[in-house]
């Protein structure tokens, strides 16, 4: 294999395009081959969503993605002619920096991973299809077809299947998606001269069904999604006049609709599989569970899957961590899984509106709605806490640490939740660069601290950026007023643990060297002297 890469990724989609970039961050070298002939000219996703912004932030790509993209905010619901309703966004129960969801075509998503990974020295494969792998004791023998039909047969260590609903690695793993398919639905990207303000999404009931519509970045073009669609191959003329009816009957006057860009008929399907990793074989994304595209959760939950792998896989390549760290993947996974798929059902139920009383009880109800404000505030946090990724917590991780009960972020919670906000201050600055970091964070709050923290400095500098909050030195990380002391609940003093990830392992008195010896043992980190260690000029 080209530089006797140690990890394979077969499949150079959005997931398998985050793998590879946080694989190579941390400098493990990673081979990356795609069976397409080139990157996608379409996008079936194109709604990146508040805790994967967080994510593109600490992966050094949010500068890149946030002008290309629209800033949604608000979902309204009309009927007839009617506005019923606009929700606004709430998330005062996560906070975050980022509290909105951006419209980006995952066209241009994938562009800036690409251009990200050839930085690193990535440079993806294309034309290049796993036909099959068999696996061994501490190896994977896999077979690959170039496009010009040649078989190479290889040896990797580790072997990453981010290759579509239709997943070889998967399949041959004897991996079953259980669930249910529901219904098929139409997707067409089209230009409309629609009066709806591009900052919502907007549901629109039509009176024998509903349509969803979702602006792009472009001003005028949306992507509908009409959930009647007909299970046969669709005629773009024919679906440019359709939904023109539908979209005029909706919205009580005339609407002009361009010949659709890109259309695509699909069955709704609610599945995931039971294990995420056999032997030295995983998937992630659609190989691991399909959704409903009535929330977007698609992508994003991939992106989610290849971030929480790929630290903890390259720990276990470099020897900084014991290879039981990977268990923590389907202990982690599963479980946000499991619980995508019940929140995506809900919002297919939503989009739907297939119950026949609708036309008659939604205006009634939303109109109530808007009038009890409190009321319509709370539904607001439970549509964002759904679909932003953001309530998503490891509290139940074995990589979590009890801590005693009290305020700030726990454990199992995102870190990042203390850079909300007005103000960027220094504190919050400081936090956002060092969660940008690709190793495990130490805050140290107090003072006299410095043999402590030298000491985890030689035997863990390797794994773990140490730093003392605030503190003088090179290894100071500022904090005025207290802000990042009180967002832990720290004001005491003691430590914060933070994974490679930005959610908190564990936080607590600090009482000395032998007890975080102790916690980074507990979250499977090896101790290695490193004289000086890398955070000396940090």
């Amino acid at each position: 294999m080209p530089g006797d890469a140690p990890v394979l990724v077969a499949g150079a989609g959005p997931v398998g395009l985050t793998a590879a970039h946080e694989l190579a961050r941390r400098g493990v070298a990673v081979r990356l081959v795609d069976q397409a002939a080139g990157p996608a000219e379409s996008s079936r996703a194109i709604a990146v969503h508040a805790r994967t912004l967080e994510i593109c932030a600490q992966m050094g790509l949010l500068d890149r993605l946030l002008p290309r993209g629209r800033r949604v905010e608000h979902f309204s619901i009309h009927r007839l002619g009617r506005l019923l309703i606009r929700f606004d966004t709430n998330y005062d129960d996560t906070p975050t920096a980022y509290p909105f969801s951006l419209m980006v075509d995952q066209v241009i998503t994938e562009r800036v991973l690409r251009e990200r990974l050839r930085e690193l020295g990535v440079e993806v494969e294309w034309g290049v299809a796993l036909e099959g792998f068999t696996q061994h004791t501490g190896e994977v023998s896999v077979t690959l077809r170039h496009a010009g039909g040649r078989v190479e047969e290889a040896v990797v260590p580790w072997l990453l299947g981010t290759d579509g609903a239709h997943s070889t690695v998967r399949r041959q793993l004897g991996l079953r998606l259980r669930g249910e398919a529901i219904r098929t639905w139409l997707n067409a990207d089209v230009v409309l001269d629609a009066p709806l303000p591009a900052d919502s999404n907007h549901l629109l009931h039509t009176g024998d069904g509903t349509l969803l519509l979702v602006p792009f970045p472009e001003d005028g073009k949306w992507r509908v999604v009409d959930t009647a669609g007909r299970a046969v191959a669709e005629d773009p003329e024919l679906v440019r006049n359709r939904l023109a009816a539908k979209l005029s009957r909706a919205l009580g006057r005339p609407v002009e609709v361009a010949t659709p860009t890109w259309l695509s008929l699909f069955t709704v399907q609610q599945r995931m599989i039971e294990r995420m990793r056999v032997g030295r074989c995983f998937v992630a994304g659609d190989a691991a569970h399909v959704h409903s595209p009535a929330s977007g959760q698609g992508m994003n939950a991939g992106m989610h899957d290849a971030y929480n792998l790929a630290w903890k896989l390259a720990a276990v390549v470099t020897g900084q961590a014991e290879e039981r760290l990977l268990d923590t993947y389907d202990e982690e996974r599963l479980p946000v899984g499991a619980t995508l798929l019940g929140s995506t059902r809900t919002a297919t139920a939503l989009v739907a509106l297939r119950n026949v009383l609708a036309p008659v009880l939604l205006p009634a109800g939303l109109g109530l709605l808007g009038l009890a404000k409190p009321v319509k505030r709370r539904v607001e946090r439970t549509m964002i806490r759904s679909f932003s990724g953001l309530a998503l917590s490891y509290a139940d991780s074995s990589l979590s640490l009890p801590a005693a009960a009290g305020t700030g972020v726990p454990p199992g919670g995102r870190a990042a939740a203390v850079l909300a906000g007005t103000g960027a201050g220094p504190a919050r600055a400081a936090l956002r660069e060092e969660l940008a970091d690709p190793r495990w964070s130490l805050l140290c709050f107090g003072e006299g601290l410095g043999p402590v923290l030298d000491h985890v400095v030689r035997t863990h500098g390797h794994a773990v950026s140490v730093r003392a909050v605030p503190g003088p030195g090179p290894r100071s990380l500022p904090d005025p007023g207290g802000v990042l002391a009180a967002g832990f609940g720290l004001r005491g003093g003691g430590y914060a643990l933070i994974r490679p990830d930005g959610y908190l392992a564990g936080k607590g008195p600090l009482t000395g060297a032998g007890q975080i010896e102790a916690v980074l043992a507990a979250v499977r980190l090896r101790a290695a002297a490193v004289p000086g260690g890398p955070d000396a000029d940090h």
